[in-house]
């Protein structure tokens, strides 16, 4: 089964939120299949995790299950076996093909705080501009260079209000590749260009991911194929699922 899953909570390391979500799947008594060998582990596949620090509304993995069980059911254990802050949005049935390679983009609000709308769009026009950022971020084989603009489809100031009286909202959209570029990397591209008087931490919060739709520009439901195959099932006919639009880009056309 595939699962979409919303996180307020911020956890040290990505092991350490799997090692809580591993107990709620315990405690939900869930038929979790395990691996074979000397030390068995629960199947359960973690697909575009959200960096260390950052929050999320949008995050998948995938459980194998030994027997079938209700989609509904499976969400309402689950989610009332995880902390406060995690919270399960939907369970389906999983199709056929990969949830990983169907994450192709994802959508992140970039949260500024000390910095006001005007100075943060000057700022977001200088990057723009730029044909190639360079940016520097620690690896586990030390300190790498590479170009943070090419991955940008998508950067505008958002509308919405922020959390402080003065912040500037960034919305940014990703294409995933090798290097990953991260929206913390996005923002040191930006402060290379353009000074901004940021008082505090940025706060990251990715709002989407999934197929990229190229021609908008826009982040499409990675289970829609799944879900429409369940509903193909059930009726012999799909529905029609609508296609995620970027925020603060009020003008892309959806994509059915």
């Amino acid at each position: 089964m595939r699962f979409a899953k919303r996180g307020r909570l911020r956890f040290s390391s990505h092991r350490d939120f799997q090692r809580a979500f591993e107990r709620a799947v315990r405690r939900a008594e869930l038929p979790v299949a395990f691996s074979h060998g000397f030390s068995p582990h629960p199947k359960i596949s973690y697909a575009g995790a959200a960096p260390t620090g950052a929050a999320s509304e949008a995050e998948y993995l995938e459980i194998s299950l030994t027997h079938e069980r209700d989609a509904e059911q499976v969400r309402a254990a689950l989610d009332e076996a995880l902390p406060p802050g995690l919270d399960v949005l939907e369970v389906v049935v999983a199709g056929p093909g990969g949830l990983a390679e169907r994450l192709e983009a994802s959508e992140w609000r970039i949260a500024l705080p000390g910095v006001d709308a005007a100075a943060a769009e000057t700022a977001v026009q200088a990057f723009l501009g730029q044909a190639e950022i360079l940016v520097e971020r620690m690896t586990k084989r030390g300190v790498r260079s590479f170009d943070c603009r090419a991955a940008v489809l998508r950067l505008t100031v958002a509308s919405e209000p922020g959390p402080v009286e003065t912040c500037a909202i960034l919305q940014v959209v990703l294409q995933h590749g090798t290097p990953a570029v991260r929206p913390d990397d996005v923002l040191a591209g930006v402060l290379e260009v353009a000074t901004l008087p940021v008082t505090g931490p940025a706060l990251l919060t990715r709002l989407a991911q999934g197929p990229l739709i190229a021609a908008t520009g826009t982040v499409d439901d990675p289970l829609a194929r799944d879900r429409d195959a369940t509903q193909a099932t059930a009726t012999g006919q799909a529905d029609d699922h609508q296609t995620h639009t970027a925020e603060g880009d009020a003008a892309a056309p959806s994509v059915p």
